[in-house]
């Protein structure tokens, strides 16, 4: 959808790609500094305001200032790429600049006011392609490590909801992400993913969300979980737009090991945006491990039929070898709990100043406990157990035994025994139903795009909202492309083919009251 403005088709900036914008300002339509305030004046309409969606923490201070020398550097030398210009949210667990004025604090007040060192990785690179950070949006606080919380609260951001239906789940730490990205509150985003935390949020609120292999996407300068299976990944409105954020931040980075055993040169991943990717494609369905989504597994089984159109041959069923014990396995659940003690400490420990004195896991579970009103508000978010299973936890024989167990479930009789056994290219299945265990433990790449929506019939779950609806009308879900390490470039092609055939996300959109009304028209003739 366009709008017309002085001869000139503007985006309609619900649905805007990152290549549409660019052309927009390329060609003169608008500046930067003019898309900088439709966005930021987009977020003030459903916020906090309105239907008080909690998708953003809080905006960058100085993000005009940083258009209008973009708009500058435009003039005098021309675009720099296809991101100059280009306004994007980052996750708060993802380190910006200080001095640029946002904080980096997952979401807690203990962390408010702390300086970190630099920029993370993801963020410099962004950065040096011409993007300009206009927020840092909303999360699980400590990406959802703290305890039982409900999903996408957090004490500095409130509680994000899902924009399809009043008080909805938003599912996934990455959840002020995948709602902002859902209404069009910036162009494109970044999220982090331990397990579930992209592809989940990207489900439920109707956009995609690529979580890259393990090592292909540095972690220096994010709040960690855990080094075994953290990653940064995009949540966008399409597989274009989170394709090309990819590109922008995948590499090598000396500040982690992980990413200085890439195979080979990465490959450029808008290459691989093709109608045809999947043409002769062997695709498994691993038909066991889809369970207890009924309406979710009538419009998967739909869809094998548009797979086979587009030239894929379907396995199904193509099960893991290991299913039963993916599905009911403890290890992830030990590694998590030692690796957030340890991951945390030393992230606490690089920080250039922390005014609340906070400097290990123990001081945060302490700081909890002192400003309980704040990180600690009753009835629904009054728990940090996990934190403080963590403290206790050590480092022994069972983590040892665990991590083996999580990396022999996950690869040699998960996703790698299942793409042997069965000869396959890939696998597909509900995002919801569970895809995001094997890839975690693996540390593989998962794409999950768009599939379809609840029934308007379908019962709301609870019927009274504690806080948040679990099952609504129109609330969307995903479909997840699964491969071995390093198979992003194989698995965007298929989200490709099957996004261009399929545009679901086009087919609903967000409820009436949630979807903001500024669009660029508004700021250029004011």
């Amino acid at each position: 959808m366009t709008c017309k403005i002085s001869s000139c088709a503007l985006p309609d900036l619900y649905e805007a790609s990152i290549t549409e914008l660019q052309d927009g300002l390329v060609k003169g339509y608008f500046t930067s500094v003019q898309l900088v305030k439709a966005y930021l004046r987009r977020i003030v309409e459903v916020n906090l305001e309105g239907p008080a969606l909690h998708a953003i923490i809080e905006t960058n201070p100085k993000a005009l200032s940083q258009a209008a020398a973009l708009d500058d550097e435009r003039k005098v030398k021309g675009s720099c790429g296809p991101l100059h210009g280009i306004p994007l949210l980052l996750k708060d667990n993802l380190a910006t600049l200080h001095e640029e004025g946002m904080g980096t604090t997952a979401g807690s007040y203990a962390l408010l006011g702390s300086v970190v060192a630099r920029d993370s990785f993801v963020a410099a690179k962004l950065r040096e392609a011409g993007a300009i950070f206009i927020a840092k949006a909303n999360l699980c606080e400590w990406a959802g490590m703290r305890g039982q919380v409900p999903a996408g609260f957090s004490a500095r951001g409130g509680q994000t909801l899902c924009p399809y239906y009043p008080n909805a789940d938003p599912l996934g730490s990455s959840s002020g992400s995948g709602v902002a990205m859902a209404l069009g509150l910036a162009a494109g985003s970044l999220g982090s993913e331990t397990d579930c935390s992209i592809v989940s949020p990207s489900s439920r609120n109707n956009v995609v969300g690529i979580k890259p292999t393990i090592g292909l996407v540095s972690r220096s300068g994010v709040i960690p979980i855990s080094s075994h299976q953290d990653t940064a990944g995009p949540l966008c409105r399409t597989v274009t737009d989170a394709t090309l954020l990819l590109n922008s931040i995948a590499g090598p980075d000396p500040r982690d090991e992980a990413t200085l055993h890439q195979p080979g040169i990465i490959p450029d991943y808008m290459r691989a945006l093709d109608k045809n990717a999947l043409k002769g494609a062997r695709l498994g369905v691993p038909r066991a491990f889809i369970r207890d989504v009924k309406t979710i597994e009538k419009a998967f089984n739909s869809s094998l039929d548009i797979f086979r159109v587009l030239g894929a041959e379907i396995v199904d069923p193509a099960d893991f070898p290991a299913t039963e014990e993916l599905l009911t396995s403890k290890a992830e659940e030990l590694v998590l709990t030692v690796d957030l003690k340890i991951d945390i400490n030393k992230y606490l420990s690089e920080l250039v100043e922390v005014p609340t004195g906070v400097k290990t896991l123990a001081d945060v579970i302490e700081f909890n406990k002192t400003h309980a009103a704040q990180e600690l508000p009753a009835p629904f978010y009054t728990d940090q157990s996990q934190f403080i299973k963590s403290e206790a936890a050590q480092v022994d024989d069972a983590y040892f035994a665990a991590l083996a167990k999580d990396f022999d479930l996950g690869r040699t009789r998960g996703i790698d025994g299942a793409l042997a056994q069965f000869n396959l290219d890939a696998i597909i299945l509900p995002t919801d139903a569970r895809a995001s265990v094997p890839a975690a433990i693996a540390g593989y790449p998962l794409i999950s795009v768009p599939l379809g929506f609840q029934p308007d019939d379908v019962e709301v779950l609870p019927a009274t909202p504690s806080p948040l609806h679990s099952q609504a009308p129109g609330l969307p879900f995903g479909i997840a492309f699964m491969g071995t390490a390093y198979s992003e470039f194989k698995l965007i092609g298929y989200a490709y083919a099957f996004e261009q055939a399929t545009h679901v996300r086009l087919q609903r959109r967000a409820y009436k009251d949630a979807i903001p009304r500024t669009q660029l028209s508004d700021v250029i003739l004011q």
